[in-house]
């Protein structure tokens, strides 16, 4: 779709007028480091956390993390159990073990990448999560596409259709970029996007990407969650923790999670 240029200035002067009027810029992830830079690793932190999780629940843990694990250092140092007792209440405990994993090769690298390419070589980033980590850091008008970002450009262009492509998002993202300020474009995106869920409802259920979230309650996810929380208050056998989460599934999640490295399990006792 080529958008003309009165179609573009109308969608930017909405997209400017609602951040100016109900822009979330208060968010701990948004604020710059007392020289004005904004430091890759808390937003590198802020992203892993932000995928399928509400700001609500992400704000307060975001602050905890980071008072425990201040750098990539002390993240690298401390062991995937202390990190997933700090992760705890988030759910998806894989993107801690992702963010635990890329602390250890940033230490290694000694840098911090400023390039998509290097960039999705960390374990857990994806072009996407890597072009947010690049716009809210360096601020590069890098392209990426996430569900909120759907639901603002399918919201405004797309009235009636389905099977809506990201690479159709891709060209509208393309010419609308404010390539000046990409960093707060995207943070209005953002914010729009979470707006209109709330209001207009999810346009971005007419995506050809867009997958339902599966309910957690009664689900394997939910399980895992279950066994992570009790092992991060104390090693336990498998008969403690039959006794504690009566599901038929537990044999089978647990088997899952060492094998993902998250639980270990050794002379019968499983741990973090």
């Amino acid at each position: 779709m080529k958008l003309g240029e009165q179609q573009r200035a109308e969608f930017l002067e909405v997209l400017r007028k609602f951040y100016e009027k109900a822009g979330r810029s208060s968010l701990p992830w948004r604020q710059p480091e007392r020289n004005g830079s904004f430091d890759p690793y808390k937003v590198m932190v802020s992203e892993l956390m932000l995928q399928q999780t509400q700001v609500v629940r992400v704000t307060p843990k975001y602050h905890t993390f980071l008072e425990r694990f201040p750098s990539t250092t002390s993240l690298a140092q401390a062991s995937l159990g202390d990190v997933l007792r700090v992760w705890q209440g988030l759910g998806y405990n894989r993107r801690a073990k992702f963010l635990w994993q890329s602390a250890q090769a940033l230490n290694k690298l000694k840098h911090f990448p400023s390039a998509l390419e290097e960039l999705t070589k960390l374990p857990g980033i994806g072009t996407n999560t890597a072009g947010a980590i690049l716009a809210y850091t360096y601020n590069q008008p890098v392209i990426f596409v996430e569900t909120n970002i759907r639901t603002v450009y399918i919201h405004h262009f797309f009235h009636g259709r389905t099977d809506i492509s990201d690479k159709e998002i891709i060209s509208l993202l393309e010419q609308t970029l404010d390539s000046k300020n990409p960093r707060e474009f995207y943070w209005a995106l953002m914010d729009y996007g979470s707006h209109l869920k709330a209001t207009a409802g999810n346009a971005n259920k007419a995506s050809r990407h867009y997958t339902r979230q599966s309910a957690f309650h009664g689900s394997r996810r939910q399980v895992r969650g279950q066994v992570i929380r009790l092992l991060g208050e104390t090693n336990l056998m498998l008969a403690d923790l039959q006794a504690a989460i009566a599901d038929e599934r537990l044999e089978s999640v647990l088997s899952d999670l060492v094998t993902e490295g998250l639980v270990r399990r050794q002379n019968g006792t499983y741990s973090l």
